[in-house]
């Protein structure tokens, strides 16, 4: 039998639908699910599609649109297509196809593709990277983050060491924490000197994280009661992720951000990446160099973040 690729525009009562397909993809997880998803849906135009072969759903698009481009998607760190082991590589060429046919229709010039780090794939696939290019899709951005293999155990720097024993002798303890009121000031406090804001209201975040209790943890080291240091834990299965970190001026004298991190990474040994995000600036193009070598003190190398420019 033919195999036939069509695809219909996302409306609310398709999320039933859409999360089934983002739970078998190879490459989603739960930042896809509309729960996520929505939580922030008045700032941007959805333009989300699904796409069916032989009638059957199996792959998603998460996308925006911002004038005549539309971005997969402007309020997601990466996404792209999101589809099941059911969509081959020819499938997926011709799902492509179907694509760029439904948003010429409706007068799109360009979309912006934030395709999922292979290190966050339950099973590797890249078959939309390799139709990207034969639809002549070209790089145009590439974040460096940094990401532990957790299966070569500990290596920490001599440095790393250092702080985290100095941690240890001064007292300071780690646990898991529903004060997300004080990990927002601190967090805004610890931007504030960047001239910046975290992305997440404090209101969004407590919503986030009782949308997904199970998924998203916030873990705090305090010493007798005072909060130094504190981070965001994204719980992907097989990898997790730190969404932010924040130290006090306390904390960063006695090696409490430095602690924290290395008890969080015991209590996921078991998986198999441990990600602390991207450490680049300007479209990606600058090093944060200070950053990068913090995490590099952890053992941590880098994985790419890419970002193509399809011109349809």
């Amino acid at each position: 039998m033919d195999t036939t690729i069509s695809l219909k525009a996302y409306s609310a009562e398709d999320a039933v639908v859409w999360d089934q397909v983002v739970r078998q993809s190879c490459n989603g997880n739960f930042l896809h699910l509309r729960s996520y998803m929505d939580y922030h849906y008045e700032r941007f135009v959805d333009n989300s599609v699904i796409l069916f072969r032989n009638q059957k759903p199996v792959a998603v698009f998460p996308s925006n649109r911002v004038g005549p481009a539309v971005h997969s998607h402007g309020g997601l760190t990466y996404g792209g297509l999101l589809f099941t082991t059911e969509l081959g590589a020819r499938d997926t060429l011709l799902a492509f196809n179907i694509l760029r046919d439904h948003y010429l229709k409706h007068n799109v010039e360009s979309i912006i593709y934030k395709a999922v780090p292979q290190v966050f794939h339950r099973q590797i696939c890249q078959n939309d990277l390799y139709a990207l290019t034969c639809a002549g899709a070209t790089l145009v951005r590439r974040d460096a983050s940094s990401v532990i293999f957790l299966d070569e155990g500990a290596r920490y720097s001599k440095g790393r060491k250092w702080a985290i024993n100095k941690a240890k002798k001064s007292g300071i303890t780690v646990r898991r924490s529903d004060d997300f009121e004080g990990f927002h000031a601190l967090l805004a406090h610890v931007l504030e000197r960047f001239n910046t804001s975290p992305v997440h209201s404090l209101e969004e975040l407590r919503l986030l994280s009782q949308r997904f209790p199970a998924e998203i943890a916030l873990y705090v080291a305090e010493h007798a009661g005072v909060l130094l240091a504190a981070t965001l834990v994204y719980d992907f299965g097989h990898i997790v992720h730190t969404q932010y970190m924040a130290n006090s001026e306390a904390g960063r004298d006695l090696g409490a951000l430095d602690f924290l991190l290395a008890e969080i990474i015991e209590i996921y040994r078991s998986r198999k990446f441990f990600s602390f995000g991207i450490s680049t600036e300007e479209q990606g193009l600058r090093l944060n160099t200070g950053l990068i070598a913090q995490k590099e003190a952890f053992g941590a190398r880098t994985v790419v973040h890419d970002f193509y420019q399809w011109t349809l």
